[in-house]
């Protein structure tokens, strides 16, 4: 994308990296610069910084930093055009014409094709068509008005309804199959992939559609029951959540989590726009950063089967070092014809109303209750070997707790359960507690002692075959951030020196601003390089560099970068020669053992 770069350096000027991050993140300021929990990752203790003489942030926990516009582009899910564009809107400023990317401009193509698409199977379900799914909807008591209010639709039973109806707007089959609206055969042929189905738009919390999802209507249909879009350049599933776009504006303080988009839709119309759906997977971290902006405590109301125990299970694991409150509200089996039957949350309003649900919230259970519960399941608490073997395993969960007076009630609570005294799972919960810590030394000590793995880059496609060099070419690199002056006007190095390919692009970028404009703008490099390398260079201007002999410092990185290079290209050694040093530099800095 060729936005003008003195439109991008307004841009950056105008939207100052601590009014846009204090819009997520709570800052407090500590050594010349503001702290706060990382947004990018869980965390209680704050490890994400940002440091407004540079225009930079950075998290020690994660690694992950760059510019405003890498902060919104990581934060918000956008390309860099639509970060940009989102400043822009921030900022008052009309963004100027563009040349369009190949791929900002498909992002627009498809986001359109998909609520021309919506609207599609809107219309339909109120058509001939698409009486099927309308008749399932009244079998299912979702009335007209919710059916509006989260656009659902109906797809009827043609192999290229959608695909005629689209193609007449002037979309091609290429950005139907980009879309994933359209499937390819073996033969070439390409048909509309939801057929007979009654159709979820969903939505971001910026409004744009970005996927669909589709029920079968039709008990008889062999077809699977659920199906979803797959991902596209618009739509990853671990970033969003069905009818989040709905619950952020919901007055309640809490979140339900379900499991369904009917589950979602029917709580909805009893009254519960609170809740909220992951897309056909576990909770991930990404739905935890989105749900963290707009509440900080969460219920989760997954089905009371197996498999909804177990995913509650690792949604409360995932949750466990974030600041959110999480409760757990396990519904009832319901008794039909004498035997117990499982039941979602639909199937529960349905039967005991809103109020029963009501009732249910307000008594639901802390998730470690819950965790505990799950724990003392799975031992025989009437033999003493199963007391043993549960006070082991008790002991380990609750050391995972911080707070004492916590730990406390827990620990009292377990020794009840399984009939022991609470000075003795206390005394166990200590001795796991040290065991911890032990552990966590002892695996801090190996980073320590492991120097290579300290300086290779967390992504494995941006490792280092040459440690010596690589090393010598962050210190370039970190003194041109810093302080330029100790440069003269021609570049000292050429980008094929570089033994990291990065770096040494990284370095040609940054001369290029330097030349062009007189000065360097780490935030700018959000145009032409990835999050993630973007997040390395900044790892790589965190690091302590001393400025006092800044003159010298660069002149022994460019002798030994100069060196390395020589051994590598071979100049002055015979082949084998060459061959050997290269063996060498591999061997001894960042070869395979440390890939």
């Amino acid at each position: 994308m060729a936005f003008d770069r003195q439109f991008l350096d307004e841009l950056i000027a105008r939207n100052d990296i601590v009014d846009v991050v204090s819009n997520y993140v709570s800052l407090q300021p500590r050594g010349g610069s503001l702290w706060g929990c990382c947004p990018f990752h869980s965390e209680k203790t704050p490890s994400f910084h940002v440091l407004p003489d540079k225009q930079l942030c950075y998290c020690f926990g994660c690694k992950k930093g760059g510019g405003v516009i890498n902060f919104i582009m990581e934060e918000e899910n956008l390309s860099f055009p639509d970060a940009v564009r989102f400043l822009a809107r921030r900022a008052n400023m009309p963004v100027p014409e563009e040349e369009h990317s190949d791929e900002s401009r498909l992002r627009s193509r498809i986001l359109s094709l998909n609520r021309d698409a919506a609207r599609f199977y809107y219309e339909l379900l109120h058509d001939k068509r698409g009486e099927a799914c309308a008749e399932y909807l009244n079998q299912r008591r979702i009335t007209r008005r919710t059916a509006v209010n989260f656009g659902l639709g109906a797809s009827a039973d043609e192999w290229d309804g959608l695909l005629t109806a689209m193609a007449r707007k002037g979309y091609s089959k290429a950005e139907l199959l980009a879309a994933g609206l359209v499937v390819q055969g073996k033969g070439g042929s390409v048909y509309d992939k939801f057929r007979k189905r009654l159709i979820f738009p969903v939505i971001d919390v910026r409004g744009d559609v970005v996927a669909f999802g589709g029920r079968i209507v039709d008990k008889n249909d062999p077809g699977a029951k659920y199906m979803n879009s797959p991902e596209t350049i618009i739509y990853s599933k671990r970033r969003v959540l069905y009818g989040l776009n709905l619950a952020k504006k919901s007055k309640r303080e809490n979140i339900i989590l379900v499991e369904g988009n009917i589950d979602v839709v029917m709580l909805h119309q009893a009254g519960f726009d609170n809740a909220c759906a992951s897309m056909g997977t576990a909770l991930t971290t990404e739905q935890i950063r989105l749900l963290s902006r707009y509440t900080k405590e969460l219920i989760l109301c997954y089905d009371n089967d197996n498999a909804g125990r177990i995913a509650t299970q690792k949604a409360l694991e995932l949750l466990n070092d974030t600041d959110f409150s999480v409760r757990v509200l396990e519904l009832p089996n319901r008794i039909v014809d004498g035997q117990p039957v499982k039941q979602d949350a639909d199937d529960f309003i349905k039967n005991q109303g809103p109020d029963a649900f009501e009732r249910l919230l307000s008594g639901s259970e802390t998730g470690m209750d819950f965790r505990m519960a799950r724990l003392a399941a799975g031992f025989d608490l009437t033999s003493d070997q199963g007391r043993i073997d549960y006070a082991a395993a008790a002991a380990d969960l609750l050391a995972e707790l911080p707070n004492a007076v916590e730990r406390e009630i827990y620990t009292t609570r377990a020794a009840a359960s399984a009939g022991i005294s609470p000075d003795a799972l206390k005394l166990e919960v200590q001795r796991s507690i040290k065991r911890r810590g032990y552990r966590q030394r002892r695996e801090q000590e190996k980073r320590d002692l492991n120097v290579a793995a300290q300086v290779q880059p967390k992504e494995r496609a941006i490792r280092y075959d040459n440690l010596r060099s690589a090393m010598a070419e962050e210190g370039v690199l970190r003194l041109l951030c810093t302080d330029d002056s100790v440069f003269g006007d021609a570049p000292p190095l050429r980008e094929e020196e570089f033994s990291s390919p990065l770096l040494g692009r990284l370095f040609a970028r940054l001369w290029q601003q330097r030349q062009e404009s007189g000065r360097i703008s780490l935030p700018l490099l959000a145009e032409s390089f990835t999050p993630d390398e973007v997040s390395h260079l900044s790892t790589i201007v965190q690091k302590p560099e001393s400025l006092k002999n800044a003159p010298q410092a660069l002149r022994d990185y460019i002798r030994i970068i100069q060196e390395e290079y020589q051994k590598r290209s071979g100049a002055g050694l015979d082949p084998l020669a060459a061959a050997t040093e290269k063996y060498k530099a591999q061997l001894g800095h960042g070869g395979k053992q440390h890939g």
